[in-house]
């Protein structure tokens, strides 16, 4: 009877253990995806809803080296809606986060520093390096499409 009880808490103590050590980080990882998407698709939009005012603003504030005002403008609006796209469902998300700490190291290196992109990048960084989590699109193709 007690080696039965021992047994049983053993195999709840290790459904807890291996639920506390997944799920909570997969949780996380969703959340800095869309805290980050939100972010960044916003900024997409309003350089969507006024071309002319944001390449403006590329050729007057930005000075992004290399590209053209209107280059910069494009690339940067294109990469604003559709890179967290793919973030936020975990397809390609290293890919997006790669892409996304590029164009916050280009914001500091063309713009002004703010603390705000340190914090940016740290949260991307975890992304790039530790991938989209259980709760995303690569972690569903891996499990389907793995041989």
């Amino acid at each position: 009877m007690t080696h039965t009880c021992c047994a049983r808490l053993s195999r709840l103590y290790q459904r807890l253990t291996t639920f506390a050590e997944q799920w909570p980080l997969a949780l996380l990882q969703l959340f800095i995806r869309f805290y980050m998407a939100r972010i960044f698709f916003e900024s997409g939009l309003v350089k969507l809803s006024s071309p002319a005012a944001q390449i403006d603003l590329f050729r007057t504030e930005y000075h992004v080296p290399v590209l053209s005002p209107e280059a910069a403008y494009y690339l940067s609006m294109i990469g604003e809606l559709t890179l967290p796209v793919l973030l936020l469902l975990g397809l390609g998300a290293r890919f997006a986060a790669a892409g996304m700490l590029l164009m916050t190291l280009m914001i500091e290196l063309s713009y002004e520093h703010y603390l705000e992109h340190d914090f940016w990048g740290m949260l991307l960084g975890l992304i790039l390096l530790g991938g989209a989590g259980k709760l995303s699109l690569d972690a569903w193709a891996k499990k389907r499409f793995t041989v």
